[in-house]
């Protein structure tokens, strides 16, 4: 965490980023457009030697004013070279188009965050997802997201399944090293860690436990794979104090669920498990921890998403310092029998035992 004790800049070099971040929708916009018009794509397939701006008119059917103008302020943001008369694709440009991960979190930004991010001011104030409204009349983002706008959907289950997807491999070897018979997965969604349990192992029974309309996604995806006698749900609100929890699992898994939660809500969780948890059962949560990345860019991204959380999706929760969370696993009645960090793209393994 060295790298945040000292200021980066000089006086102008702080001078000249304070500019960037005051025009960085507009390079947002402009980068984005360049992918979405094809002008990043023919530029990529141009090589070395790039495109001109009647060139790339051409082929992507741009007027040349709309080549030119995003063009030159891609020339400002480092996107492109150039090399006159043409344009050549420079590596900043080249992640913007191939890179997996850039392409989720800009969809993401664009789709479900942008417009509601001109309401942050009043999400800190008020502590409430003041931007949702944008979306949808719901309390929270939970509630809405069957029945978010179809490209608003896509974009956020591509970003959440980007970055989950990437560890099953490895986390499945660990969670059923034990042979587990019956796993409780909280939080489920649309089921895909219940189907990779039920891929991976032909006995296991898995209980999804989440709102009744991730329920219902879920079940659906288990029917049309051929698991629905074992996969079974089990619909709760983890807000409400007052609803008991299921008993009898070998595992109770919970991945990127509980930054969906403010730390008393997280405690209140965590203290409800281990009231219904078998005392022998282990408890698996996968989280990303802001400061338990290798990459100065994986921190990065996780802060931002944390803003996400804030002014869409609760209001109170975010991406979590390690130590901050530990504190509250502690304080729920729980040992860390294991720490795990580093897996798939950044998450952190915890496996927890009762007291």
């Amino acid at each position: 965490m060295t790298q945040y004790q000292q200021d980066p800049f000089t006086a102008l070099e702080a001078k000249t980023e304070a500019q960037k971040l005051a025009f960085a929708p507009i390079v947002f916009h402009t980068a984005r457009t360049l992918r979405d018009l094809g002008i990043l794509e023919a530029l990529d397939s141009a090589g070395s030697e790039g495109l001109n701006a009647d060139q790339i008119a051409a082929q992507t059917g741009v007027s040349e004013y709309g080549v030119k103008v995003l063009l030159d302020m891609a020339l400002s943001a480092h996107i492109v070279t150039w090399h006159k008369p043409n344009y050549v694709l420079a590596k900043l440009g080249y992640f913007l188009l191939h890179d997996g991960m850039t392409r989720a979190n800009m969809d993401f930004t664009a789709d479900v965050c942008y417009a509601a991010m001109m309401h942050l001011t009043e999400a800190i104030t008020e502590g409430t997802p003041a931007g949702l409204k944008e979306l949808g009349d719901w309390p929270t983002i939970y509630e809405g997201l069957s029945q978010l706008p179809e490209k608003a959907k896509e974009s956020w289950f591509n970003f959440d399944h980007f970055y989950s997807d990437r560890s099953f491999p490895i986390l499945l070897e660990r969670v059923f090293a034990a042979k587990p018979k019956r796993v409780f997965d909280i939080g489920g969604n649309t089921g895909k860690w219940a189907l990779q349990c039920c891929n991976h192992d032909a006995d296991v029974e898995v209980t999804i436990i989440d709102l009744p309309q991730q329920i219902e996604m879920a079940m659906k995806n288990a029917k049309e794979q051929g698991f629905a006698d074992r996969v079974n749900g089990f619909p709760a609100n983890m807000l409400d104090k007052s609803q008991a929890l299921p008993s009898g699992a070998d595992v109770w898994w919970m991945s990127q669920f509980l930054d969906c939660f403010s730390p008393m809500e997280i405690l209140s969780i965590l203290r409800r498990v281990r009231e219904a948890m078998d005392e022998d059962a282990t408890v698996y949560i996968l989280e990303l921890f802001w400061d338990a990345q290798r990459y100065d860019a994986a921190s990065f991204s996780l802060n931002a998403t944390s803003l996400y959380f804030t002014c869409l999706a609760n209001g109170n929760s975010r991406f979590y310092r390690s130590e901050d969370f530990l504190e509250l696993v502690e304080e729920a009645g729980f040992d860390v029998a294991t720490r795990t960090d580093d897996i798939g793209l950044g998450h952190t393994l915890l496996e927890l035992k009762a007291k």
